[in-house]
């Protein structure tokens, strides 16, 4: 007996949200959208009972515009499990070790049920850590509920219960959007994270909002100093002038937006219809920016598991890691490995690195490598798992009844097409967007978002606008939805 037929029992029974029957019309699919939305932002704002706030600092502080969810909420773990688990099921599937074909409707199953399966482990598994071990999520000594009093260990196991919830809530919520509204709820809840903390470094008159340090600036509030000494030069690009920040979020806009638009368009023509045109684009960001998750998960993982062995380990050897006081790593491999967050991480200007030139270097060097090459490989994943590959898409152009102009109508002959640019385009496209992510990580943007939650937001909100204008156009011209399978 293989594993699918002994995991099936259990795969085929988990719970799963209904696909609708049929066309949804687009004003329904943007109610959806709206309501999860809201749901999200809800649940972001419910604090776990039991948490003792104003205790440790956020685990996933660094990475959190791309992890989604808010410390000490009913979502503390995010997506994170949901990203995980699809890294998982990524490489088990590109080194064909499940044996599943995406293509038979019984393994389809089998996949979305170990795929949940998997995501419920990892957020059992996230969870463990953050309540049980180092207080990375303080319990209160005691608290009263109902007629009950509950111990530290009660209130503790009371809160990983809610964690886990949040967790599984999380993955029905992006599976309602995927099937009933528009997009995805991943990209969804990326882009709720980056939108607040963007406003909040534009608007907030507390922590430091552009707006309101400029008019500090302006008015003499903030002694800024001579502009050419250091001290006036360092507030007015890296500290309340935000200078530099904003340059590299308008750039970072402009770049992804512009490759975006970057393509090589493959002309087709209707095998039957005569005059019946059109084109198969090959976009520069083929991938799109969404195998960045992917690379930057791996990441926080890591960072993840040294700061529970830093936190359980008191005799963890030097050269496997140093920690500040404020758990940040300050030495060995936990620190090299570690991501490029802020310009505070790198630039000797701010005074604030403490490590050697050659430290520092190493560190960058790493992270470079890390992402642009991670980028292109999950890149390639990514295609592959998704049928946008050069086969999958031949076999989607070949059954729409279209071919290339001056090749045989043939699925061979149009995969060879597509092997030309595809394979080619995905590896470009993974290894730019990791290059753009370290780059506006070093040098910093508004509100502190990092440079993968930027160009996350801005690629799924460009992809979300396209989205939103195809369907606004089938529910203009029905007959096209029909064209392109999306009938009843």
């Amino acid at each position: 007996m293989g594993w699918k037929e002994a995991a099936e029992p259990v795969l085929t029974r988990m719970p799963a949200v209904r696909r609708p029957e049929g066309h949804v019309p687009f004003k329904r699919k943007l109610m959806w959208t709206v309501g999860i939305l809201m749901l999200y932002f809800f649940l972001t704002n419910i604090s776990l009972l039991g948490f003792q706030s104003g205790g440790a600092d956020d685990l996933f502080g660094q990475f959190r515009a791309i992890l989604a969810g808010s410390h000490g909420s009913v979502l503390q773990v995010g997506i994170g499990p949901i990203v995980t688990a699809s890294i998982v099921l990524q490489l088990l599937g590109g080194a064909n070790l499940l044996g599943l074909d995406t293509d038979d409707p019984r393994d389809q199953v089998l996949y979305q049920g170990l795929q949940k399966l998997l995501v419920v482990m990892m957020v059992i598994l996230t969870g463990l850590p953050m309540v049980f071990a180092g207080g990375f999520l303080p319990a209160v000594p005691q608290l009263q509920l109902g007629g009950l009093t509950l111990d530290q260990t009660q209130v503790q196991m009371l809160m990983f219960a809610q964690i886990i919830v949040g967790g599984i809530l999380i993955l029905y919520m992006d599976e309602v959007v995927s099937k009933w509204g528009v997009g995805s709820g991943i990209g969804l809840f990326i882009i709720a994270g980056v939108s607040q903390r963007l406003v909040s470094g534009l608007v907030n008159p507390v922590q430091g909002g552009f707006f309101f340090d400029w008019y500090r600036i302006l008015t003499g509030q903030v002694d800024v100093g001579s502009l050419v000494s250091g001290a006036g030069l360092q507030t007015l690009l890296l500290g309340e002038g935000h200078i530099i920040a904003l340059f590299t979020t308008v750039l970072i806009f402009g770049i992804v937006v512009y490759a975006e638009s970057v393509r090589v368009e493959i002309p087709l023509s209707h095998a039957r219809v005569k005059g019946a045109r059109g084109r198969f684009p090959v976009k520069l960001i083929y991938a799109s920016v969404l195998p960045m998750i992917l690379v930057r998960a791996v990441q926080a993982n890591i960072q993840f598991m040294g700061q529970i062995l830093n936190s359980q380990w008191a005799g963890m050897p030097s050269w496997l890691g140093t920690y500040s006081s404020q758990g940040q790593p300050t030495g060995g491999f936990f620190y090299y490995v570690a991501p490029i967050y802020s310009p505070d991480d790198w630039m000797w200007i701010t005074a604030n690195v403490a490590q050697e030139w050659w430290q520092v270097m190493i560190r960058i060097g790493i992270d470079v490598t890390f992402m642009v090459v991670g980028g292109a490989i999950f890149a390639i994943f990514w295609v592959e798992t998704t049928d946008m590959g050069p086969e999958s898409t031949a076999k989607q152009i070949q059954n729409s009844g279209m071919q290339i102009p001056g090749f045989r109508q043939n699925v061979g002959v149009i995969e060879k097409v597509m092997e030309r640019y595809i394979p080619q385009v995905t590896v470009i496209g993974g290894a730019l967007v990791g290059l753009l992510a370290v780059w506006a990580n070093m040098l910093g943007t508004i509100g502190g978002v990092s440079g993968t939650g930027l160009l996350l937001a801005v690629s799924i909100t460009y992809k979300l606008y396209e989205e939103i204008a195809e369907e606004q156009m089938m529910e203009m011209h029905p007959m096209m939805r029909d064209m392109f399978g999306g009938g009843d």
